[in-house]
């Protein structure tokens, strides 16, 4: 999932603190390494002899715009994410791969400097015995989820709304994955990429 990289419409903070035209390239050179990784991780997946069909949910852009912008990323299909907030959007991304067939999701955003093609692997490998995968995030959030079946908790909230963009977004997330009484598998932690001191892991 993506975000189209143009000036005053990437991350607020992130753009607060280098400067909107500057934060726009990061966000742009983070969107194509991100498509790099997924496009190494799902040759890999392909070899193994697992059937992969990447997507990339864009925001921010029309139609045709975010296709054109998907061929430029190398991405084999480009959608819209639509409109809301961030629990719907994803929910959202669920419910076109139940209405497709799809056994298995896995969603990333675009803005992971440390997303690995090991890192992906290992959660495909884990959906094909757990219904549940999740990649802590440093800032109480996570960077990855993926889920082998629907369950529209996840993103809603157990007994309230998770609320997006907080620390509490895991752990209300684990709430409602234990109301729902889902096993799981969670990644090794990572950080997504939010304030200009994040860009030192990132050279």
């Amino acid at each position: 999932m993506a975000r189209w990289p143009a000036p005053l419409r990437c991350k607020r903070r992130l753009a607060v603190e280098l400067g909107a035209e500057r934060a726009a390239a990061v966000q742009a050179r983070l969107s194509l390494a991100t498509l790099q990784v997924v496009a190494a991780a799902i040759t890999a997946l392909r070899a193994a002899g697992l059937a992969v069909d990447p997507l990339l949910a864009v925001s921010g852009l029309g139609p045709r715009a975010a296709r054109r912008w998907g061929r430029a990323l190398g991405a084999e299909r480009t959608l819209l994410q639509g409109a809301g907030g961030l629990g719907l959007r994803m929910q959202r991304q669920r419910q076109r791969a139940c209405r497709e067939r799809v056994r298995s999701l896995v969603l990333i955003g675009s803005d992971l400097p440390e997303l690995s093609v090991a890192s992906l692997l290992q959660a495909f490998l884990q959906l094909h015995r757990l219904p549940l995968v999740l990649g802590p995030a440093a800032d109480g959030g996570y960077w990855l989820i993926g889920l082998s079946g629907s369950w529209p908790l996840l993103f809603a909230g157990a007994d309230s709304p998770i609320p997006w963009g907080s620390d509490q977004v895991l752990t209300r997330t684990l709430r409602a994955a234990d109301r729902l009484g889902l096993a799981l598998e969670s990644l090794p932690p990572a950080a997504d990429l939010d304030r200009a001191r994040d860009l030192e892991r990132w050279r």
